[in-house]
């Protein structure tokens, strides 16, 4: 499903107020962890699915790829992106992650930032990528946590005071479609299993290296509020795999 709240003015002017938009990969509070998962990028063919701002893209330049391509399907993603990590080795493309044309063999890693849940087939992705990665080539990507994405809500449940009293996890076996609510808005998703991500993987080619259900970093638990309460249940995973 091609949703695109993105370009929304009030959700988009939202988004770009959460100190990942502002403060770049440092502001995200899994990227302490993403970025060891990440490979080599010298002399490599790059390709970000949902590149958002363009911080990965960037990333990759500045450790030495070759060329970055970024695709997302929000054009007020892609000004901002050529606004803030403009460079003559990364191209930015308009576009849904499932029209990409995934050319046999013409990358060496692709990345994706929490973007696979917003996908209803995630086999599907995965059997894309291998395609388009050379023998060897590298696929890392984070996605809304399992338990984080199950109940649907994604909202904690609290007392008649307001406090926080646990996260909610239902219908987990059931896989599909979740209606949450995301800056204020209605936004669809897709909640997915672990075995779903894994077996993705381990089906279409990919022998995984990786798997991580990261803590916030600790020098943001206290600079972002709400943060601490993400360490009383996994909000991402984070994977990391190589096609054989």
């Amino acid at each position: 499903m091609k949703e695109n709240k993105y370009d929304d003015e009030k959700f988009f002017n939202q988004y770009s107020q959460m100190s990942r938009s502002v403060n770049g990969l440092k502001g995200a509070g899994e990227w302490h962890v993403l970025k060891k998962m990440l490979p080599d990028f010298k002399g490599k063919r790059v390709l970000d699915l949902g590149c958002g701002f363009g911080w990965h893209c960037q990333y990759a330049i500045e450790h030495g790829a070759e060329h970055a391509l970024g695709i997302d399907i929000s054009e007020k993603m892609l000004e901002e992106a050529r606004k803030r990590n403009n460079s003559p080795r990364i191209e930015y493309k308009h576009m849904a992650i499932e029209d990409f044309d995934y050319s046999p063999e013409s990358y060496d890693v692709v990345i994706s930032s929490l973007t696979f849940h917003y996908l209803e087939s995630f086999p599907d992705i995965c059997m894309k990528v291998n395609r388009c990665l050379t023998p060897g080539g590298i696929f890392v990507f984070s996605v809304e946590h399992p338990v984080f994405t199950a109940y649907g809500s994604q909202d904690w449940y609290h007392d008649a005071q307001g406090n926080i009293l646990h996260w909610p996890v239902d219908r987990y076996f059931s896989e599909g479609k979740r209606e949450a609510t995301f800056l204020g808005e209605n936004v669809t998703k897709y909640h997915k299993t672990l075995t779903t991500y894994v077996n993705g993987l381990i089906q279409n080619g990919f022998e995984i290296t990786g798997l991580i259900e990261p803590e916030p970093d600790e020098t943001l638990l206290d600079s972002i509020p709400g943060m601490r309460d993400e360490l009383r249940r996994p909000m991402m995973l984070l994977v990391s795999a190589v096609k054989k």
